[in-house]
């Protein structure tokens, strides 16, 4: 009865004229060594700056999604990259690059269901390698990749210039915590800009207290912190969903700790105060700066990090020791009360 069966079903295929196709691998004539379907191909999994680059050169429209330049340069997208605030940035490239969803999902590699996910605020990215795929597919330039905690691109060309000042990225603080200990027990000179510092210096278990207090040698420390009665304080609780009483009195509870060291034999620590909106953290151990940024939502800790290395001819190290040293010269001591 089977092979009755089999036979039917064999006389009722040849009759339909039906192939049944093989799967097989095309090593020399399908594209890019590809799977082949019978008249059809399958690609091969590759990484996503390949996929780019195989777009481009079959000239496909996939390829990434290109902004106007002025696009980058608004303010809307600039506050996007610092607080990465991706579905804000997607919106961004949909109004200003007319791109659709699909057309994102495929710059990007992210599938459309999960995309459109991001875009409705259901989804949030966390993954640094995730910002990597948005910024390729995006094709942002380097100066928004750094606004996004990102590295450049493209490696600099001839000497060490302010690409490659940057030489290492970290997804978060936490990523980088032993580096920075390391440091904090070996540096001659120590720079600090935060907002009140109780996770990296104030408290007895912060990041970088127990290194800088116990170690043998000399270090001298300049800290700035945000002034708690500057508007600017308030600004910034708001941002963050916190109460302008209970921000103003973490800053003012870090400030109390910090004057705990005064008399320390081998620390010494040079306190003051700003009164700007917190853009950007710092932490500079000689001539190693670690750069992270404040965002609109979120605490400094969670940005992604920058290592900065100074090199001849190089701008962002130099740079942001400058931005320090003014704000420092603009600063007053917290016994002022103001300015």
């Amino acid at each position: 009865m089977l092979e009755g069966f089999a036979g039917i079903v064999g006389h009722a295929a040849r009759s339909a004229c039906v192939d049944v196709p093989r799967v097989q691998r095309d090593e020399g004539h399908g594209p890019h060594g590809a799977l082949t379907l019978g008249d059809r191909s399958i690609p091969q999994r590759v990484s996503h700056p390949e996929m780019y680059a195989r777009r481009e050169m079959d000239g496909s429209a996939y390829g990434p999604v290109k902004l106007p330049a002025m696009a980058w340069q608004r303010e809307e997208t600039r506050s996007a990259l610092i607080g990465r605030d991706v579905a804000a940035l997607l919106r961004i490239a949909q109004r200003y690059a007319g791109a659709s969803q699909a057309r994102l999902a495929h710059a990007t590699g992210i599938g459309q269901g999960r995309m459109n996910e991001i875009i409705n605020g259901k989804r949030m990215i966390t993954r640094l390698d995730v910002y990597e795929r948005i910024a390729d597919g995006l094709a942002m330039p380097d100066a928004s990749r750094a606004l996004l905690g990102l590295a450049p691109s493209r490696a600099a060309d001839g000497p060490l210039t302010g690409q490659a000042e940057i030489s290492r990225t970290f997804a978060s603080q936490e990523r980088v915590s032993r580096e920075l200990r390391e440091h904090a027990r070996s540096a001659g000179s120590v720079d600090i800009l935060a907002v009140r510092a109780l996770g990296l210096v104030a408290l007895n278990d912060s990041l970088l207290r127990g290194p800088l207090t116990t170690r043998d040698t000399p270090v001298r420390v300049r800290m700035l912190l945000l002034d708690p009665d500057a508007p600017a304080a308030a600004q910034r609780a708001r941002e963050i969903a916190e109460s302008v009483e209970s921000f103003a009195a973490g800053i003012r509870l870090s400030l109390a700790r910090l004057a705990e060291l005064d008399r320390h034999p081998r620390l010494h620590l040079e306190l003051r105060l700003y009164g700007d909106l917190p853009t950007w953290r710092m932490a500079s151990f000689d001539e190693t700066l670690y750069l992270s940024a404040f965002g609109a939502a979120h605490e400094g800790h969670r940005s992604g990090v920058y290592k900065l290395t100074a090199a001849a001819d190089g701008m962002l190290h130099a740079g942001f020791r400058r931005y320090y040293d003014d704000m420092w010269r603009r600063s007053w001591r917290p016994e002022r009360g103001g300015r």
